[in-house]
């Protein structure tokens, strides 16, 4: 394994010269420079609708072809199987109505309440639509791990909707028993990896679906769906006559944002090269995501220490296997008054519940909670930032 390199991966990071710690990173991972150069040099140069005729064609090809490609080198499948839409919310909505076609009273969804609402609402919707039964995945309050899922399924279960890691919480189910469980059934998984990937070496391909957001891990604004072309091609997405049939092409309406995609492959490339070795660029990402993993969990188990050892902070969310990621509220202030506090201080902590309406709701969170997560450019000066921040915070009080 390679070496990980944080005083290198800082320089990388523009948006970091503005002198701000940032723990903003589950809303939105700042920008290194090669993929802003990417994204800009295919802005500027000749583009066209895909095709083979002239080089603005092939170009515009390429790039699609590429993102695939890099996109199936980071989650373990194939390029066939990899949709691209405006967003994970996007996707999710379109996949939940093309899925709800083949369903109808009797049949059972089952959702997780430790998800984001857009892993959650879609599915809910779509079922109501067509008169489905919602069956919910609950989750314990003290530890948050996810309660066993095999009460809910029976032989009426369609598909199973549930997060590879919470974006509150950090918590990371053991989704591959889950799809054991749930093909058992004979019912479809579908992953919301939207918080975990950017955390963590990833194999897609025990899910039927797993969605994730470049922009997430460095990249630009856009969603990812992967899943077999042999399942892609059972669904059929309501679409434009004239746009083509072909997996999985099908599944994206309107021509892509071909600078995005080039910026996801660019994206790609730059978490292969934080360290990771291998003769193929899936063993460079892996072994770069595990040296991520590592440095990420040890700046997060040092400030997890330190933030429970001051009395006037709660901390949430203890679950075994979990992102790099802390929520907390302090006693006697607001979460937004917090995060206000921790801004003046240069510390980009933001607070709310962050679109985990079922999770926040469940937690009694009615105000949210401040959420502190780690990215690969955190270093150990954020880390001490924050905990000052928050002790002048409460000095100031006392």
């Amino acid at each position: 394994m390679g070496a990980f390199d944080v005083i290198a991966v800082r320089k990388q990071f523009p948006a970091l010269g503005e002198g701000a710690a940032h723990f903003d990173g589950p809303g939105g991972s700042q920008t290194p420079q090669p993929v802003a150069d990417v994204v800009a040099a295919t802005m500027t140069s000749a583009l066209a609708n895909r095709g083979q005729l002239t080089p603005a064609e092939r170009r515009a090809d390429g790039i699609v072809r590429d993102a695939r490609t890099a996109m199936a080198d980071l989650l373990g499948t194939t390029p066939d199987g990899i949709v691209f839409g405006r967003s994970m919310t996007q996707l999710t909505y379109d996949f939940s109505r093309t899925l709800a076609k083949s369903w109808g009273p009797g049949d059972e969804i089952v959702v997780s309440r430790l998800d984001h609402d857009a892993n959650v609402r879609p599915w809910v919707q779509a079922a109501e639509a067509v008169g489905a039964t919602v069956r919910w995945l609950s989750f314990d309050r003290e530890t948050s791990e996810l309660d066993d899922i095999a009460p809910l399924l029976s032989d009426r279960t369609k598909l199973v909707a549930v997060t590879g890691a919470s974006n509150l919480l950090g918590t990371r189910p053991d989704t591959v028993r889950i799809a054991d469980q749930v093909h058992a059934a004979g019912a479809l998984l579908y992953v919301d990896g939207v918080h975990l990937t950017a955390h963590a070496p990833i194999d897609a391909s025990y899910a039927d679906f797993y969605v994730c957001s470049p922009y997430k891990f460095f990249g630009p604004h856009l969603g990812v769906l992967t899943a077999t072309p042999e399942l892609l091609e059972t669904l059929h997405p309501d679409k434009l006559l004239p746009s083509t049939d072909a997996v999985p092409e099908r599944f994206e309406l309107g021509t892509l944002p071909y600078e995005l995609l080039a910026g996801t492959t660019a994206a790609v490339d730059f978490l292969a090269a934080l360290g990771g070795e291998g003769t193929t660029r899936r063993e460079q990402l892996n072994d770069s995501l595990s040296l991520v993993e590592k440095h990420e969990d040890a700046l997060r188990d040092d400030l997890e220490a330190r933030l429970k050892a001051i009395p006037e902070i709660t901390l949430y969310g203890h679950a075994a296997h979990r992102t790099p990621t802390l929520l907390f509220t302090v006693a006697g202030h607001t979460p937004a008054a917090v995060s206000e506090q921790l801004a003046k201080a240069g510390v980009n902590a933001p607070a709310g519940t962050f679109y985990a309406y079922e999770p926040a709701r469940h937690l009694g969170l009615t105000e949210g909670a401040v959420r502190a997560g780690l990215s690969p450019y955190t270093d150990q000066s954020d880390v001490d930032r924050l905990v000052a921040a928050l002790l002048t915070l409460l000095q100031g009080t006392n």
